[in-house]
């Protein structure tokens, strides 16, 4: 573990080495929240319930995506696909190490990061303004376990897409495709249980909705332990599809002298 701890070290660190944008995405992380929780509050003008939210569970859904979005890199991730692109990949793969361990360790330092300095303030700001609901101390345990699930389970779907720069020349036409089907189904739009119940169980059975979703109904304590199970299952099942595409994607690499 000593070495994956070394990495997970130099993901932190590299965010942590630009206070400012950190500075910066809290503001507008901010900014956001209020937007979007004072337009899903108008959906409760009419009415005290919404598939199972109240205005608070609401209101606290939208403070903790916003904490969420940087910790399991909700939008575009690339630097895999921009190695593969330029050619970086080979000294990668030359390595005694599995590409895909060393994201994930790198990812398991920097998600810490953006969840303590970028994701803790908007919530507070939130907090502040709105009553929000907060977890029992159980609860609150399991929260940080669906937290973890989360981030890998968001890395072995940006890794998937990302490895696609194996097959074509310019990643960003499928990045957006992975990008807008991963928010909506995720809960980032607005939560899953604002949709119709066909399309909310269809979403809940998708990967994308271990990103955010669950953690935030963990919170809420509006969960059942299979949820959290079925986050353990779509990480397996995502890093393990990483694999399997690495491997043939590998078979494609030429290095001219090597």
């Amino acid at each position: 573990m000593r070495l994956e701890w070394e990495i997970a070290k130099r993901g932190w660190r590299r965010y942590a080495a630009y206070p400012l944008a950190t500075v910066a995405g809290m503001f507008t992380n901010t900014i956001f929240g209020f937007l979007q929780a004072y337009i899903l509050l108008a959906v409760y003008r009419h009415r005290t319930n919404v598939g199972g939210y109240d205005s608070h569970d609401t209101l606290t859904y939208v403070w903790l995506v916003q904490a969420l979005l940087m910790t399991v890199y909700a939008f575009g991730w690339q630097e895999l696909a921009l190695r593969v692109r330029d050619g970086s990949i080979t000294s990668d793969l030359s390595r005694p190490l599995n590409p895909q361990r060393y994201w994930l360790a790198f990812d398991l330092g920097r998600a810490p990061y953006h969840f303590v300095f970028r994701g803790i303030a908007p919530f507070v700001v939130g907090a502040l303004v709105f009553r929000l609901h907060y977890p029992n101390p159980i609860d609150g345990v399991v929260f940080l376990v669906s937290v973890l699930l989360a981030v890998v389970a968001s890395l072995g779907f940006r890794f998937l897409y990302n490895l696609t720069a194996f097959w074509v020349l310019d990643v960003r036409g499928v990045m957006m495709v992975a990008l807008t089907i991963s928010l909506f189904f995720s809960g980032m739009i607005m939560p899953l249980t604002f949709f119709p119940t066909w399309l909310r169980d269809l979403a809940r059975a998708l990967p994308f909705a271990s990103f955010l979703q669950t953690p935030v109904d963990v919170w809420l304590g509006q969960y059942h332990a299979w949820e959290v199970g079925l986050q353990l299952l779509w990480a397996a099942v995502l890093l393990a599809l990483g694999q399997v595409v690495l491997r043939r994607a590998t078979q494609r690499v030429v290095v001219q002298g090597g």
